[in-house]
């Protein structure tokens, strides 16, 4: 029998991480992040998204343009 901890979900992720979890473009990313529709840190030179912020766009009703 295993004791073994669930994995943890992260708190913050890479952009990289944070398009693929939206299924977004890499372009579409760095609109919304420059926009400020999706906060960022820089540490330790890298760009992070927290997860709760992705959470939280994608739990928002779809917007008409």
């Amino acid at each position: 029998m295993s004791h073994e901890q669930p994995a943890e979900k992260p708190l913050l992720v890479s952009v990289e991480r944070a398009r693929t979890m939206l299924g977004l473009g890499r372009t579409k990313i760095y609109e919304l992040l420059n926009a400020g529709e999706i906060p960022s840190r820089i540490l330790g030179g890298r760009r992070l998204i927290p997860v709760a912020a992705l959470e939280a766009l994608a739990a928002q009703p779809e917007r008409t343009q």
